[in-house]
């Protein structure tokens, strides 16, 4: 949780970028903040925030926790936007420098791989890129959201 809190936790400013998609047919963009910090002694990290765009509006909350008998780390978040709502929604992991999570959503019909990715992490920044798995197996980037500290 250490690893993480330094990766995530503080203020930060974000900037999302959608790329054009079903879900973004002219991309989109959103401005915003958002907060991250260790709570509950330590073992979870808490982050909430807002942005606004062209993509309309998002409010979020997320819940990260290690998983000791999983030895892995459990992924929680909370969505208001489109009809979004809350999930457990799969688990994390570093690959190196990256924090990984992998999870599955039903994109019409069919179970679908989808991958977010905090990447670039410096003590001033990270990038968080979700992904989605093609047909022919690669990963495609759905947003980008680059994040400053305040």
């Amino acid at each position: 949780m250490a690893k993480l809190a330094n990766a995530l936790a503080g203020d930060w400013n974000n900037v999302e970028t959608m790329e054009r998609s079903e879900w973004f047919p002219n991309g989109g963009e959103r401005k915003g903040a958002s907060h991250c910090e260790l709570r509950t002694g330590g073992t979870t990290l808490l982050c909430h925030g807002d942005s606004d765009g062209s993509a309309g509006r998002l409010d979020h909350l997320i819940v990260i926790w290690w998983d000791t008998d999983a030895k892995l780390y459990r992924f929680f978040p909370c969505f208001k936007d489109r009809g979004s709502g809350c999930e457990l929604r799969g688990t994390a992991h570093w690959e190196g420098d990256t924090f990984v999570n992998d999870y599955i959503e039903n994109v019409k019909g069919k179970q679908t791989k989808m991958r977010d990715s905090f990447i670039n992490i410096t003590a001033n920044s990270h990038t968080l890129i979700e992904a989605i798995e093609t047909t022919d197996g690669k990963m495609r980037t759905l947003i980008t959201t680059k994040s400053i500290r305040r």
